[in-house]
């Protein structure tokens, strides 16, 4: 047996052996990256934890629309490196507390459309934890018991459940929170304090609720915030304070309300960096509309879709574009309110 043959043999029994120290294993029904940290099942077949197969390297692991009902603490410690969990659209119903017990590093959990809808205490008590999805889900609560007391969570999205109010308590646990999305639940009012503590909130989504009304103090102490997202509610006045202090304000949706005007000062005057959307609205153009008419033609460029920003009445002006008016017009519509 000549020398090249004795060095090779080695590597070729390993080729034919898994179990060799150059094997490389994947979980059945899923799909591995090379070297195997990145896994991801997505098959409808599966619906036991893939534990068997998953490389102790994984640092994220994607379960998406499988029948995957249960996750234990005891699966995820097979991958202690774990950052970035995905489990999205299976049949979860529960989640144990001691869920995260094994993953010391996990900075991402998703949980978007699950079954969720009570979930025990201490169950997002992982201080490495900073993005926390649970969109789509069947909660009606959060339990301030969920987070550890200082959590060091920059995001938390909880649209499209079913919440009826602001979660202030769990908030007061969330002071490094940047992004906040409460879309699309069944929020009616929106306390005055229930934000009070969020001093680094750059993005709040509110979208898609029941808001008729917001206090003037609503978002005094978010001085950071750069996006607000209020569109699709039932909001039929705004203080015209509301977004004094806000002096990062980048982006502003108020289409699909019940808005018939703005109020003086509400938007301001001079340089303006904000873009807003205020289409879907059935502005009353009379005097509730001389403020805004104004900013529109000082700030064209602010506005997205200013084309379809109309009148809906009084009828001598209905589907008129708002910054098309003159002045005249305008007296004339007052003059038609009075005489009427």
């Amino acid at each position: 047996m000549n020398l090249w043959l004795l060095l090779t043999l080695p590597a070729l029994a390993e080729c034919h052996h898994p179990a060799g120290r150059g094997a490389r294993s994947c979980p059945d029904l899923c799909s591995c990256s090379s070297p195997p940290s990145e896994v991801s099942c997505s098959q409808r077949a599966l619906t036991l934890f893939p534990a068997d197969g998953l490389s102790p390297n994984t640092t994220r692991l994607s379960i998406q629309s499988t029948g995957l009902t249960g996750v234990a603490a005891h699966h995820l410690s097979a991958v202690p490196l774990l950052k970035n969990l995905q489990l999205y659209h299976n049949n979860l119903t529960s989640l144990p507390s001691d869920l995260l017990r094994g993953v010391p590093r996990l900075n991402t959990l998703d949980l978007t459309g699950s079954q969720l809808v009570h979930l025990p205490p201490r169950v997002f008590n992982r201080s490495s934890l900073q993005h926390l999805v649970l969109k789509n889900n069947l909660i009606a609560k959060v339990d301030a018991e969920w987070f550890p007391a200082d959590s060091g969570l920059i995001w938390l999205d909880l649209s499209g459940n079913r919440l009826t109010g602001v979660p202030s308590a769990p908030l007061l646990r969330l002071p490094r929170l940047q992004n906040l999305d409460l879309s699309h639940n069944h929020l009616q009012e929106l306390q005055p304090d229930a934000l009070h503590h969020l001093h680094h909130l750059e993005t709040l989504n509110l979208a898609g609720n029941k808001l008729v009304s917001l206090k003037p103090s609503a978002f005094t102490h978010n001085p950071k915030l750069s996006q607000l997202f209020l569109q699709e509610n039932r909001l039929r006045d705004l203080p015209a304070t509301l977004l004094q202090g806000l002096r990062h304000l980048d982006l502003l949706l108020l289409n699909q309300n019940q808005l018939q005007g703005l109020p003086a000062g509400f938007l301001r005057d001079g340089e303006s960096s904000v873009r807003v959307i205020l289409t879907g609205n059935p502005w009353v153009c009379d005097e509730r509309i001389e403020f805004l008419k104004k900013w529109l033609t000082l700030h064209p460029h602010n506005v997205i879709y200013p084309e379809e920003v109309t009148c809906s009445g009084p009828e001598a002006l209905k589907h008129r574009q708002v910054v098309s008016l003159a002045d005249s017009e305008l007296g004339l519509a007052k003059s038609d309110k009075t005489a009427n």
